[in-house]
């Protein structure tokens, strides 16, 4: 054991004292060099893992790497490379990962060797791909080359790449995709941020097993023909799509994530043929009316920054999964009465930026958020809420409440984050006793300002003592705690607390 522990010691600090210059040698076979001109010529031959970034390569050759046969993973991250030689990396029989990121490489490297996994060529100045660049990469399972110069793209390129499972293409500006290529194992492809326009009948039916497209932020008119069965997620936001029609849907069997948001959507009716949507986003869009039925497995509904007026009860029927609910932004005038009395799961319902006189009525009891910023409201009664035990975020911000009843408050036992501000607060001695329950309550609260009467103007009406000595009828009995309370309070409403649209509503409260 002894003589193991001596030989160990020897032989790391062997390493590290042959450890080439402006580089670490943290372990025997990863080396990570900064700030050089060339590659060091006093690397060991069993080196596995080199990293080198924020250098001053701009050419690489054979002799760099000729003796370093047992590379299995190289990244060159920032270091100015410009042009690398053929063959450079002939001698790497076993390298696995190779990452070029953020040089200024104008094409593939060649002769790339047969073992490798992993490519990744993102943020350089590749205009093309050559046939010949992925012959023999048999083995290859990810290959990224995003945010280069390819203009165009024959996708028979990526024909030997039979073992390929990650795609990504992103932010190329590419305005046209010709050919196929069969790639059986190909499971994510991402092309977004392209100039795409249209894609050719057969191309997808050659990816059997694709899962998850991301083609966001292209010029797409139209959902794409013959997407395989197997996809899983799709991502179209951000093109030119008018309307989804059944055809475009129907043999995604498997699809659970489809967003469709920042479209010029006039039509959405093909998306109940998707049964088994779980998330689907259709925000940003020019929607009048809800769809006349929807997935009943929806958990996700996004239909913010669209034209609906109006919300019936028939409109949300069978949504018995809904757990999450957006209709921001869409100048919404009738929130019929329980209207979401088939939603018997749902937890957070945003109606932001609307157009709304009340809170609607017959809300589901398994409320934990409502948003109902930026509306219309100026009052909220006890029947509005009181059935919503499991509310903890309350946001009513930005309406036109001038008081709140205290007994709306104490019906809310489990209420955490309280958001009043921007509304014209009359600052009577009705909320005095508001505010003491909300500090006894512990609750985080956002108060805003009182807009009457004139001697408390503009104060906040959690931390007025103006509010309190006019009241000091109010606070008799419990004057000293109060005080002390305040005293708490302009500390704590102070902080900043979850701002306007930070609202984590993925997460379950």
């Amino acid at each position: 054991m002894i003589i193991t522990i001596v030989y160990l010691t020897l032989f790391f600090s062997s390493c590290l004292t042959s450890c080439p210059r402006r580089c670490r040698c943290d372990s025997p076979r990863t080396i990570q060099c900064y700030r050089i001109s060339t590659i060091p010529s006093n690397i060991a031959a069993d080196i596995g893992k080199l990293y080198i970034s924020h250098s001053k390569i701009r050419h690489l050759q054979f002799s760099d790497f000729s003796e370093m046969s047992g590379l299995q993973e190289l990244v060159l991250f920032s270091s100015g490379m410009e042009t690398i030689e053929n063959n450079t990396f002939k001698a790497l029989n076993d390298l696995k990962v190779m990452e070029v990121w953020s040089n200024k490489l104008t094409s593939i490297p060649r002769s790339l060797p047969s073992k490798l996994e992993v490519l990744k060529l993102g943020d350089n100045s590749i205009h093309s791909f050559n046939p010949p660049d992925f012959g023999g990469l048999t083995k290859l399972r990810v290959l990224e080359v995003p945010n280069n110069l390819l203009n165009t793209l024959s996708f028979e390129v990526f024909s030997p790449l039979s073992n390929l499972q990650t795609l990504i293409l992103d932010g190329n500006g590419m305005h046209t995709i010709s050919g196929v290529a069969y790639l059986p194992n190909l499971k994510y492809l991402n092309l977004e941020n392209n100039k795409l326009m249209f894609f050719y009948e057969n191309f997808f039916t050659h990816l059997p097993s694709l899962e998850y497209l991301r083609l966001a932020g292209n010029q797409l008119v139209r959902v794409p023909p013959q997407l395989p069965k197997s996809l899983l997620s799709l991502r179209l936001d951000r093109n030119n799509i008018k309307s989804v029609r059944a055809r475009d849907l129907r043999q995604l069997e498997s699809l659970f994530d489809l967003n469709l948001s920042g479209n010029q959507l006039l039509s959405a009716d093909g998306l109940q043929v998707a049964t088994n949507l779980t998330s689907l986003d259709v925000s940003k869009n020019q929607l009048s009316t809800l769809p006349q039925k929807l997935p009943s497995k929806l958990q996700r509904l996004d239909y913010s920054n669209n034209q609906i007026s109006r919300i019936m009860v028939q409109d949300m029927k069978g949504l018995a999964s809904l757990k999450h609910l957006f209709l921001d932004n869409n100048g919404m005038i009738l929130f019929e009465d329980k209207a979401l009395q088939w939603c018997v799961h749902l937890s957070n319902l945003a109606m932001e930026q609307n157009l709304l006189t009340s809170v609607p009525l017959g809300l589901p009891v398994t409320l934990s958020r409502l948003d109902l910023k930026g509306n219309k409201i100026d009052e909220v009664g006890v029947h509005d809420v009181k059935h919503l035990k499991h509310l903890r975020v309350l946001n009513l911000r930005n309406n036109k409440l001038t008081s709140i009843d205290d007994e709306v408050l104490e019906s809310l036992p489990r209420l955490r984050h309280l958001y009043l501000d921007g509304n014209p607060w009359n600052c009577t001695c009705h909320l005095l006793k508001v505010r003491t329950l909300l500090l006894d309550k512990g609750t985080d609260i956002k108060e805003g300002q009182c807009a009457e009467p004139p001697y408390c103007r503009g104060e906040r009406w959690m931390s007025s003592n103006t509010m309190l000595r006019q009241c000091e009828t109010y606070t008799s009995d419990k004057g000293k705690e109060s005080k002390r309370k305040l005293k708490v309070s302009k500390v704590s409403t102070g902080k900043s607390h979850t701002e306007d649209d930070d609202y984590d509503y993925d997460a379950e409260y």
